[in-house]
């Protein structure tokens, strides 16, 4: 194993991380989303 390996694999597992966060932060923000918007709808219908 070269040297090299010391500097691409961490690069590598920080890169996964940061798309990772990014994927999740989004897949986060949509699903509470959805969640005020159903709670809103329920709300709507027991005041008709």
């Amino acid at each position: 194993m070269g040297a090299g390996h010391f500097i691409y694999i961490p690069a590598v597992a920080f890169i996964g991380v940061v798309i990772g966060w990014i994927l999740g932060s989004r897949a986060a923000r949509d699903a509470f989303a959805v969640e005020l918007k159903r709670r809103e709808e329920r709300a709507a219908k027991r005041r008709d």
